[in-house]
């Protein structure tokens, strides 16, 4: 059983490689990625790395050749992304891999605002037609992009948002990648969605108190509405406009998802698919704990 990992060179996927590599032979794990001189860590302990580019579809099924599952990590160009993932698909088919496992989103399914979610949603029912055996992992959002948020938040001592009162079970990103080794590496998934979250459901004002308390400051949560918080983060930034606005909007349609409840999920799937419990948002945080 030879398994592939697109993405290797991200975060998310190399955690993936490193657990999957404790688990089977070096020849039996291939990595795929558009910058394979990043990989050689892992091609002199024997694995192969292999050039491909989501950008250039013609890369793609050579460097699937020979694999029979596959972990299709979400691309990061979210305009070509749709079209990148199912030319991803076809060329996986095509090279004979027999399963994909996909890194989703949660609720993709329209009218879920967050800019992700409608190349998320495309791509899983891209693979519900493929005609290959297939899993979803619809990944919460990272606990990990709460340090930055954190940060700020304790150093302005205010937490602006526009969540309203929504909720989020962030998740670490080492624990999307536990889960997604575990299904690549196990048999009996084909065919499931998971929700893959943390274990903890935080508002903004949990989530103003939870700062308040690792940093050792006073945070208090002010909610504005969408166009406002787009502003405020426009505002607090420099470079070039569209560039700021674009990811100011970007992080709006975020908080507008959470507002709106698609984030609002809850699950114990990575403690069943791992054996152990999820990182929580404040093991994540503990960097910023006060005198670190």
């Amino acid at each position: 059983m030879k398994l592939v990992i697109t993405g290797a060179s991200g975060q998310v996927a190399r955690r993936a490689a490193e657990l999957v590599l404790a688990a089977v032979p070096a020849e039996d794990l291939i990595l795929a990625t558009r910058t394979p001189e990043t990989l050689v860590d892992f091609a002199k302990r024997g694995v192969a790395v292999r050039r491909a580019d989501f950008a250039s579809p013609a890369t793609l099924r050579d460097a699937f050749a020979g694999g029979d599952r596959l972990l299709l990590v979400s691309a990061t160009d979210l305009v070509q992304r749709t079209a990148q993932h199912e030319a991803a698909i076809v060329a996986a088919r095509s090279a004979g891999v027999r399963h994909i496992v996909y890194t989703s989103g949660l609720k993709p399914a329209s009218p879920n605002p967050a800019v992700v979610a409608p190349s998320h949603y495309a791509t899983e029912q891209a693979l519900a037609r493929s005609g290959v055996a297939w899993t979803v992992l619809r990944n919460s959002l990272y606990a990990d992009y709460q340090l930055p948020e954190a940060a700020q938040a304790l150093k302005t001592g205010e937490l602006v948002h526009n969540r309203g009162r929504g909720k989020v079970a962030y998740v670490a990103r080492d624990d999307c990648a536990a889960a997604a080794a575990a299904v690549l590496l196990q048999s009996g998934h084909e065919r499931v969605v998971y929700e893959i979250t943390g274990a903890e459901s935080f508002g903004a004002d949990d989530l103003a108190s939870l700062y308040s308390g690792i940093g050792g400051r006073p945070v208090r949560a002010r909610a504005l509405d969408d166009d406002a918080f787009v502003s405020a983060l426009v505002g607090n930034a420099t470079g070039d406009d569209d560039h700021l606005r674009y990811g100011a909007q970007l992080v709006a349609s975020f908080g507008r998802s959470i507002r709106e409840g698609y984030m609002d999920s809850r699950t114990d799937t990575v403690a069943k698919l791992t054996g152990r419990a999820p990182r929580t948002l404040a093991q994540t945080l503990a960097p910023l704990a006060a005198g670190t």
